[in-house]
């Protein structure tokens, strides 16, 4: 059952994922070479807490690991696609993208956003992938709008990577999100011909392509939560929590 927020609701999530805005625009100073992943989690964990919210991810278990997630973040390096554990054994180099995923909840309501970012200077298909993953978000947000179907959104988004050569990762999805940091429906980002549900004002939906720069198949580390691609290509990461109004979608992940 896809839920309709209310005034009050929409309000508390404003705030859930406008703490998440702050966290990912303040990440960007501190991605550098020689910073470990652990720091930045540590970082986020406190500014998140002195911003009256808690880590969403931290504890969490509810979604593809066969354990707690250990951590604030999810940093995921290169080749990894999502649910990376920050470490500190991992230390970001020159050259590095990192895909950061930041869960917040305020007063019994979530907020849910991720950035993919270059750490120094990067390739040119890096900076690509990058900004065909940005471009792709953009779009399915542009499709989320009363009256569309669920499945405009996936076909804004697949449409844009196939373009550009990259590819979709299938195995993982968006979500709706609220009370629950997942919810009904499931956001897909490729297209597989279905319409889906018709899209109503109210709702609110986590819209996230994961886009590799070769196949899209993906499997889990033994760690049970680092989501790697197959044949170690790289791999972007952006998200936004956005409502749907009348007037047409409103970005949350903003500050």
């Amino acid at each position: 059952m896809i839920l309709l927020k209310t005034d009050s609701e929409l309000e508390r999530m404003r705030e859930a994922n406008r703490i998440v805005a702050v966290v990912l625009d303040e990440l960007q100073a501190k991605i550098r070479p020689g910073v470990h992943t652990l720091e930045l989690d540590r970082w986020a964990e406190g500014r998140i807490t002195g911003l009256k919210g808690l880590p969403a991810f931290k504890g969490y278990g509810g979604r593809g690991g066969s354990k707690p997630f250990p951590a604030t973040l999810c940093t995921s390096v290169n080749e990894e696609v999502v649910h990376g554990i920050p470490s500190a054994s991992r230390m970001l180099r020159e050259g590095d993208i990192v895909g950061i995923d930041v869960g917040v909840l305020f007063d019994g309501y979530y907020g849910d956003g991720a950035r993919t970012y270059a750490v120094g200077s990067v390739t040119p298909q890096a900076r690509e992938l990058m900004d065909a993953c940005q471009k792709s978000l953009q779009l399915g947000i542009e499709a989320a709008r009363p009256g569309n179907h669920l499945g405009d959104i996936a076909k804004a988004i697949d449409g844009c990577v196939r373009a550009a050569g990259f590819s979709v990762v299938r195995d993982l999805s968006g979500h709706g999100i609220g009370s629950s940091l997942h919810e009904d429906p499931q956001v897909l980002n490729y297209y597989d011909g279905r319409r889906g549900p018709r899209l109503k004002s109210r709702m609110t939906l986590a819209i996230e392509p994961m886009i590799n720069a070769g196949s899209w198949e993906v499997r889990t580390l033994d760690d049970g939560w680092t989501v790697v691609t197959c044949d170690s290509s790289l791999s972007a990461h952006y998200e936004h929590t956005v409502a749907l109004t009348d007037d047409g979608p409103e970005i949350l992940t903003r500050c």
